[in-house]
Formats: C-alpha cells, structure tokens, sequence
C-alpha cells in the first residue's frame, strides 16, 4: 500500500506534469486534447489541498472522498482521447497518466497515519 503522505506528492507532481504535459509534449494545440490534461490537473491540485492528509492545506473533504475523485478524473483522462475525438491526434499521455492516477487511487491507504481534523462536522 502507498502511504498517504505519499499520495500527496504524486498528486501534485502528477497535477504540474498535466498542466505542462501539452507544451511538453507537443500537443498544445487549444483543443481538448490540451485542455483535458491542464483542468485535470488544476483540479487534482484543488482538490488535494482540499483533502483531510498530511499534505493538505485544510481539511475539507475526506481521503475517501479524495480517492473517489482520482477514480473519476483517472478514468476521465484515460478516456478522454476517445470521448473528445483527439485520438488520432494523441492518446498515449492521456492513457497512461490517466492509468496511473487510477493505480494510485486503487493502492493508497484509505486512512492518514497522521489524521488531521476535519474542518466540518461529520
């Protein structure tokens, strides 16, 4: 199992990577092939500062809650080249950083060692 502490520093090294993945990898083209990645990647940022752990700003919502999210923006991301039609355009980075977010959310530990207060009443 991967730690919480852990998953927090894959989630917002993974959240800069998609931001910059499009200009990186060429594919920054205005469309959703670029956008996809880039509001996933805000998103994954936001909502890992919102998150209950030991890398979380404050928090909001709960590690459950957060890996739920990762399922869903990983699967989102992993199929969005087919979804949006920009696979014939690119479809590897999504596929594979959508697929490790998907890794992630399935072998990281559900509690935080450290548990921080949650900051509205359960």
């Amino acid at each position: 199992m991967v730690s919480t502490k852990a998953h927090g520093m894959i989630d917002y090294v993974l959240g800069v990577v998609l931001i910059l993945s499009p200009f990186i990898l060429g594919f920054a083209t205005g469309g959703a092939a670029m956008w996809v990645p880039m509001i996933i990647g805000i998103a994954i940022i936001i909502y890992s500062l919102l998150t209950a752990y030991e890398y979380g700003a404050t928090s909001v919502i709960t590690m459950k809650t957060h890996l739920g999210l990762d399922v869903a923006s990983g699967l989102v991301l992993a199929l969005s080249p087919w979804i949006f039609g920009f696979a014939s355009l690119v479809f590897l980075p999504h596929l594979l950083l959508g697929a490790l977010q998907l890794v992630a959310a399935a072998v990281t530990e559900r509690v935080p060692k450290e548990s921080p207060k949650m900051s509205y009443s359960s």
